[in-house]
C-alpha cells in the first residue's frame, strides 16, 4: 500500500500544479482537430497533448520495443503500462494476460490486432478470445497503439478492458541477420531484409527459426518457424500493402503443479505431473491494406484478411481426480478459417466555422470453425469424446464517429456502433445444436479540455463488450454429466467511464493520471476442460493509474508506471465478493541507455501484486517482483552483440497461481483443494550477435 500511497500523493501534487498553471494565458491556440492524428510508429516520448482522446491512450515505438529484453513474444504487450503477461503452460501456448482488475485469461476483454487483422479467436477450443502472439517476429513490429477502456467507435468485441494494435514495419532502414544462443537450450536465427521494386514498390521478408527447452524437468522442446513476406507500394494517390505470414510450432508443456507436492519435497518446482502434456499449432494468413486520400479533406481505408488456424493442445490440471486409472488429461482441438473486412471513410469539414471530422466504418468477420472438440486422452491418445462441434460465427458492425473542435480549448468525440452477431452450432450432441442471433448498440463519448498548452483533461464514457462462446449460446445439455444446462447471453455489456489528465509541463517528462470504473453485466466463462459455459455474477471494477516517461538526456530514458484496481462482484452471495485471480497492484520501472560510444543497456523491474484466489479472499497469491536486463555493444559499423538476462535476481516466485481441487496418486477420492502454481523461470542468459545487411 505504500507504493499506492506514494502514487496518490504524486498525483495530487501533479493536479495542483496543473490547476495553478491553467490560470496562465494561453500563448498558442490548439491545432485544428483535423491535424490531430496519432501515428502507430510514434515513440512513447512523442507528445500526445492535442492528439490523444484519453489519458490512457498511447503509443510504443520501434525503438522502445527494441530496448526490451523479451522472454516471449507475448511480452510485447507488457510495453503497455499496467499490462502483465505471464504463462501457466508451455511456451507455445498463448500467454495469460492481466489488466485493469481483470485476469484476462488468454485474451478475453483485451482486443488485439496486427495491421487491422484480429488476433483474438472467439469460440476457441481452449479459451474464448484466445490470443497467441507466437506468430509475431518482434523485430518486424514497427510500433503499438493502445487504448484502455472502450471509448472509440472502432473498438468492438473483446475491448472492455482495452485494445492494442500492432503495426508491422513497411520498410527496414537496413537488413538484419541475427544468431542467438543461451540458457536452457535457447537457439534462434533471424533473417530480415527489404528489396526495392519497380514503381516505388518494396518487398520485405523475414524468417525466424526458434528452439527452447526451458528450465523444466521435462524439456519443452519448443520448436517454431515464422516467415513473413510483405509487398508495399503506392504514390501520392494511394498506398497499399499485401502481407503473407506463416507460423508452425510444437512443444511439451509443464502446466501448473500443486504447491503441496512441492512443499512435501515429492516434486521439484520445475517438475511435471503429466509429462505428456503439450501441443502443436499453425497460423497462416494473407492480408491487405489500402489507403486512398481524396483531396485534403477525405480518405478511405480498406483492409481484408484470411486466416487458416489449427491447434491441438493436451493438458492435465487435476491429474487423477476424475479418472483414477487413465488420468485426467484432455485434448482441445481447434481448426478454422477466418475471413474479414474493415472499411473506414473520414471526411473533414467545418460546421459553424468549427473544424470537424466524421468517420464512417464497417467491420465484418466470419469464423468457419470446421472442428472444435474436447477429448479424454492418455499420453495424447484419445479414448473418449466429450463433444465435437462445427461452428459458423459471423459479426457485422457499422459505426459512426464525430470529432469537433468546439472552442480553442474544448473538443469532443462522439460515436456509436452496432454489432450484429449470428451463431450456428452443429454439435455431436444433437440437443446442443442450434442457432442464435444477437445485436448490441454501443454509444461512446469523450470531452477533452485544454487546461494549458501542455496539459489536457479528459472525460470518457462508453460501452464495450465481449461476445460469448457460441457453444454456450445453444447448449441445453451438459456434455459431461448429461444434466440440463443453461444457455448464456451471446453479448455481454461492459459500461465504463474515466477521468484523466495528460501533461508535459516538465521538460522531457510526460505524465498521465486516470481514475476509471467499469461495470460488467456478468463474468461469463467457457470452461474448456468441461465443455460447458458458466454464467457468473455481475461485477464492478475501479482503479487508479499513473504513468511517467522521462527523457532524462539524449541517451537516457526512464519510465515509471503504477496501477491499482479494485475488483468485486456487485451482487450479494455468501461465497464472497472477490473475483478470483483479479489483478490489484502493478508497478513497472525501467531505465534505458543508448550511448553514441556504442554501449547500450536496459534494466527493468516488474511488480505483480497479490491477488485473491477464491471469493471470500481467505486464500491469496503472493506478490512477485522480476528484474530483467539487456547489455549491448556495437562491435563494428554493421555488427552488434547483446546479452539478455531474465530474472536477474533469480527470484523463486510464481508466474501465476490458481486454487482448485486435484488428486495425486495415493490421495483419497475427491482430491485435495489447494494452490496450484506455475513458477517463474529461473535466471537465464541469451547472447545475440547481429549484423546489419
Amino acid at each position: 500500500m505504500r507504493v499506492i500511497g506514494t502514487a496518490l500523493a504524486l498525483s495530487f501534487g501533479l493536479i495542483c500544479a496543473v490547476s495553478a498553471s491553467a490560470q496562465e494565458k494561453e500563448k498558442t491556440e490548439q491545432k485544428e482537430n483535423q491535424e490531430k492524428v496519432i501515428k502507430v510508429t510514434a515513440e512513447r516520448s512523442t507528445n500526445l497533448v492535442g492528439k490523444a482522446d484519453s489519458a490512457t491512450q498511447g503509443t510504443v515505438g520501434k525503438k522502445q520495443l527494441q530496448q526490451r529484453p523479451l522472454l516471449r513474444p507475448g511480452e510485447l504487450l507488457e510495453t503497455i503500462p499496467g499490462v502483465i503477461v505471464t504463462q501457466h503452460s508451455g511456451s507455445g501456448k498463448a500467454n495469460q494476460f492481466f489488466l485493469r482488475g481483470f485476469n484476462l485469461d488468454h485474451g478475453t476483454d483485451l482486443a488485439t490486432s496486427i495491421d487491422g487483422m484480429p488476433i483474438n479467436m472467439p469460440t476457441h477450443a481452449h479459451g474464448h478470445g484466445y490470443t497467441d502472439l507466437n506468430f509475431v517476429i518482434p523485430e518486424l513490429v514497427g510500433g503499438i497503439t493502445y487504448r484502455k477502456g472502450s471509448y472509440n467507435a472502432a473498438q468492438g468485441d473483446f475491448s472492455s478492458a482495452g485494445s492494442a494494435e500492432l503495426k508491422l514495419a513497411d520498410n527496414l532502414s537496413n537488413g538484419l541477420a541475427e544468431l542467438g544462443s543461451g540458457s536452457f537450450g535457447f537457439q534462434r536465427f533471424l533473417l530480415a531484409n527489404q528489396m526495392e521494386q519497380r514503381n516505388n514498390g518494396s518487398l520485405l521478408y523475414g524468417l525466424e527459426l526458434f528452439g527452447y527447452d526451458g528450465p523444466w524437468k521435462v524439456p519443452e522442446k519448443f520448436r517454431k518457424t515464422n516467415a513473413l513476406l510483405r509487398y508495399s507500394g503506392g504514390d501520392a494517390k494511394a498506398t497499399f500493402s499485401v502481407t503473407g505470414m506463416a507460423y508452425d510450432g510444437k512443444w511439451n508443456s509443464t502446466d501448473q503443479v500443486p504447491q503441496r507436492a512441492i512443499d512435501s519435497g515429492s516434486l521439484d518446482r520445475f517438475g511435471a505431473i503429466d509429462p505428456s502434456d503439450g501441443g502443436k499449432s499453425h497460423r497462416y494468413s494473407l492480408s491487405g491494406n489500402y489507403l486512398r486520400p481524396q483531396g485534403k479533406n477525405a480518405q478511405t481505408q480498406l483492409s481484408a484478411y484470411a486466416i487458416d488456424y489449427q491447434l491441438n493442445l493436451w493438458s492435465n490440471f487435476t491429474y487423477f481426480l476424475d479418472n483414477p486409472v487413465q488420468g485426467d488429461q484432455f485434448e482441445q482441438a481447434d481448426k478454422r478459417r477466418v475471413y474479414g473486412l474493415n472499411a473506414a471513410h473520414q471526411i473533414k469539414s467545418t460546421i459553424g466555422g468549427r473544424p470537424q471530422e466524421n468517420a464512417f466504418g464497417l467491420q465484418v468477420r466470419h469464423d468457419n470453425i470446421s472442428g472444435v472438440g474436447l477429448y479424454s486422452t492418455q499420453q495424447r491418445v484419445r479414448f473418449a469424446t466429450t463433444r465435437e462441434d462445427k461452428v459458423r460465427q459471423t459479426s457485422v458492425a457499422p459505426y459512426f464517429e464525430n470529432r469537433i473542435q468546439l472552442t480553442p480549448k474544448l473538443r469532443t468525440v462522439a460515436g456509436v456502433r452496432y454489432d450484429d452477431y449470428s451463431f450456428k452450432v452443429d454439435s455431436s450432441i444433437a440437443a446442443n445444436s442450434g442457432s442464435r442471433h444477437a445485436g448490441l448498440v454501443s454509444p461512446k463519448v469523450t470531452a477533452i479540455y485544454g487546461l494549458h498548452k501542455d496539459t489536457e483533461l479528459y472525460v470518457n464514457a462508453g460501452r464495450g463488450f465481449h461476445s460469448n462462446d457460441a457453444r454456450g449460446t445453444t447448449i441445453t445439455v451438459d456434455p459431461k454429466t448429461g444434466d440440463p444446462a443453461q444457455q448464456v447471453t451471446p453479448l455481454v455489456k461492459a459500461n465504463s467511464a474515466e477521468l484523466g489528465l495528460r501533461t508535459v509541463l516538465v521538460p522531457g517528462l510526460q505524465s498521465t493520471f486516470s481514475l476509471w470504473q467499469l461495470d460488467l453485466d456478468s463474468e461469463l466463462l467457457f470452461v474448456g476442460d468441461a465443455g460447458t459455459t458458466e454464467a457468473s455474477r455481475p461485477s464492478r471494477r475501479s482503479g487508479i493509474e499513473l504513468t511517467n516517461f522521462w527523457k532524462a538526456s539524449k541517451t537516457v530514458t526512464i519510465d515509471a508506471d503504477l496501477a491499482y484496481a479494485r475488483a468485486r462482484f456487485s451482487d450479494t452471495d455468501p461465497a464472497g465478493d472477490r473475483i478470483p485471480g483479479a489483478i490489484e497492484g502493478v508497478a513497472a520501472l525501467g531505465v534505458s541507455v543508448d550511448d553514441p560510444s556504442g554501449f547500450s543497456g536496459s534494466l527493468r523491474l516488474r511488480y505483480f501484486g497479490p491477488r485473491p484466489l477464491i471469493e471470500d479472499n481467505s486464500v491469496r497469491s503472493k506478490a512477485s517482483t522480476l528484474v530483467n536486463g539487456r547489455l549491448g555493444y556495437r562491435t563494428g559499423k554493421n555488427s552488434q552483440v547483446s546479452l539478455d538476462v531474465f530474472n536477474l535476481l533469480n527470484a523463486k516466485v510464481s508466474d501465476i497461481d490458481y486454487y482448485y481441487a486435484s488428486r495425486l496418486p495415493g490421495e483419497a477420492a475427491g482430491g485435495v483443494e489447494g494452490i496450484h502454481t506455475h513458477p517463474a523461470e529461473s535466471r537465464s542468459l541469451r547472447l545475440n550477435v547481429s549484423w546489419r545487411l
